[in-house]
């Protein structure tokens, strides 16, 4: 039996990956600072976990006062 693991999300389980709530995605994508994301419809977002974990990997901090890189 071969399973299929999908590597694509919709917003609200995506949402849940990151740790924030739908509405912060949301607000995210339109203010530009967010994951990538695409979309499958006028409604439909969807994200890749490769730019999920790209995007976290990328705000990773050694302390709180560390600016990051960008």
């Amino acid at each position: 039996m071969t399973f299929i693991t999908s590597t694509k999300l919709r917003a609200p389980e995506a949402a849940a990956y990151v740790g924030l709530s739908s509405s912060t995605l949301a607000k995210m994508r339109l203010r530009g600072d967010g994951p990538m994301y695409s979309k499958a419809g006028p409604r439909i977002v969807i994200y890749d976990k490769a730019d999920l974990d790209g995007w976290l990997d990328q705000r990773r901090r050694v302390s709180t006062s560390d600016p990051g890189l960008g």
